[in-house]
């Protein structure tokens, strides 16, 4: 194949390729099983030696096109309950797009003054989304993993202040291991993130007063009087991944205010729960963090990558994450500067772009009117759950995940994780509904979560159906 800039008179045709198949998909998404094991041998179609001589652009965008929409998981699509993927809008979907046509770098001001705006309007909006006070500042990154990241890294630079150290030029040799506390509720994720900031993943203190993880206050304060006046780092989850529940966020705030503590609250999906009026009592609090994670490719519905950190005294951003002199780029105080050093990130593509179009086509009340048919949803799935004699709910449904498991009258204690892990797996292998397994309390367990745009009550019934059925089936198999 020639120099491909020769090829360049093809490059409406592939968008139009693209665009053709795209229709299709998307209309299919509300009908079509979620994965198709009968495709899987399609995916053989990817691999084989690099080739030499290239297709061309017609050829080889036709070969993606024809395997990805048979093989990919349709995660986008409303009967996907694993893990808590969010779907994507249409003008979220469009934004993205647009994104990658414009194909800007958002690392500065003088890189793409548009990405930066767009930027700059993006993050205000989210504040005031989630109701916190003017002065708060923030970063878009590509998860709540870095998310979190940069929130503890800000968390990271103020403690190094309070030991009178700079750990951002100096890192932390010769200072004493930062104190984490948080209950049992605390994700893999902020585990993660300290781990990559050098404090390790276990730095985490866990103050828990059962086995499923609701967080012990008594024992947060007794750590904090034992710290004599030391600066420590409380997280709060707004959230957890198996059942929906919230950390008492105003409660640690107030413990962290009491005691000179820095409070980071990881909402990745909870955080959402402020735009109701019927679940924002669930975050009462958060205008007392000096720190806040979440992802916007969760319940914003806006595709991967899109966390943010938001950030209560946002200077600290250009701190813990500006970046060393090089003469061709512009410093964290340079008009020229940007995001791109408030945050880990310095290359960045423009993600900020399907967040504006979200928010610009639907508005606050559209996406509160969202979380509140979630709301409505998880709910009917709790009841349907309680109506089914084989099927046993584990805990309460404050926000939109419903955890339960098979048990049936009748069946022993030591036969139900057993059962249950087989029709999580069942579930994975069927394709017409996606939900996996977790461990809640000690039992096996599955964990549906709603937040897609597209999931209605039809798709809540055929994921309970499916359930009874594949739970008969593995019951009957030796």
């Amino acid at each position: 194949m020639a120099d491909p800039l020769l090829d360049r008179d093809i490059a409406a045709a592939a968008l139009a390729q693209v665009c053709a198949a795209a229709g299709p998909y998307v209309e299919a998404l509300a009908e079509r099983p979620v994965h198709d094991p009968a495709a899987a041998g399609s995916l053989a179609g990817i691999g084989g030696p690099l080739p030499e001589e290239g297709t061309g652009t017609t050829a080889a965008v036709d070969r993606l096109l024809a395997i990805g929409t048979a093989t990919a998981t349709a995660s986008s699509g409303p009967r996907f309950f694993h893990f808590v993927t969010g779907g994507t809008t249409p003008a979220a979907l469009a934004g993205d797009w647009t994104a990658a046509l414009l194909d800007q770098n958002a690392f500065a001001r003088v890189s793409s003054p548009f990405a930066h705006e767009v930027e700059t309007v993006v993050l205000g909006w989210l504040r005031e989304l989630f109701g916190l006070p003017a002065g708060w500042g923030g970063a878009l990154v590509g998860s709540a993993t870095f998310a979190n990241f940069t929130s503890l890294g800000c968390a990271t630079q103020w403690w190094g202040e309070r030991h009178g150290a700079d750990t951002v030029r100096d890192g932390l040799s010769g200072l004493p291991r930062m104190a984490v506390l948080s209950g049992g509720y605390v994700h893999a994720s902020a585990r993660k993130a300290l781990q990559m900031l050098g404090h390790g993943r276990d730095a985490v203190q866990v103050c828990a007063r059962d086995d499923v993880g609701r967080v012990d206050l008594v024992g947060i304060e007794r750590r904090l009087i034992a710290l004599d006046g030391a600066p420590a780092v409380l997280i709060a989850n707004a959230g957890e991944v198996n059942a929906g529940d919230f950390d008492p966020v105003d409660a640690l705030a107030e413990l962290a205010e009491r005691y000179g503590a820095w409070l980071h609250v990881d909402g990745a999906f909870g955080l959402f729960a402020a735009l109701s009026p019927r679940s924002a009592h669930l975050v009462r609090g958060i205008d007392r963090a000096h720190s806040i994670a979440a992802d916007a490719h969760k319940w914003l519905n806006v595709p991967y990558e899109s966390g943010f950190a938001l950030i209560r005294e946002p200077g600290r951003l250009g701190t813990a994450f500006g970046m060393p002199g090089a003469a061709y780029l512009p410093g964290p105080r340079d008009p020229g500067g940007g995001y791109g050093l408030h945050g880990p990130e310095s290359s960045r593509r423009a993600r900020s772009l399907p967040i504006w179009a979200t928010l610009t086509a639907y508005g606050r009340q559209g996406h509160r009117a969202m979380v509140e048919r979630h709301l409505d949803l998880a709910q009917h799935l709790a009841r349907r759950i309680d109506e089914a004699p084989e099927l046993q709910r584990l805990a309460d449904v404050p926000l939109c995940i419903v955890c339960f498991r098979v048990a049936p009258p009748g069946v022993p204690d030591e036969d139900l994780d057993r059962w249950n892990r087989a029709v999580g797996e069942a579930l994975i292998a069927d394709g017409r509904v996606f939900c996996g397994t977790t461990v809640y309390g000690g039992r096996v367990a599955l964990r549906p979560a709603i937040v897609n745009w597209r999931s209605t009550v039809a798709d809540v019934d055929l994921f309970v159906d499916v359930v009874r059925e594949l739970a008969a089936r593995t019951r009957a198999e030796p």
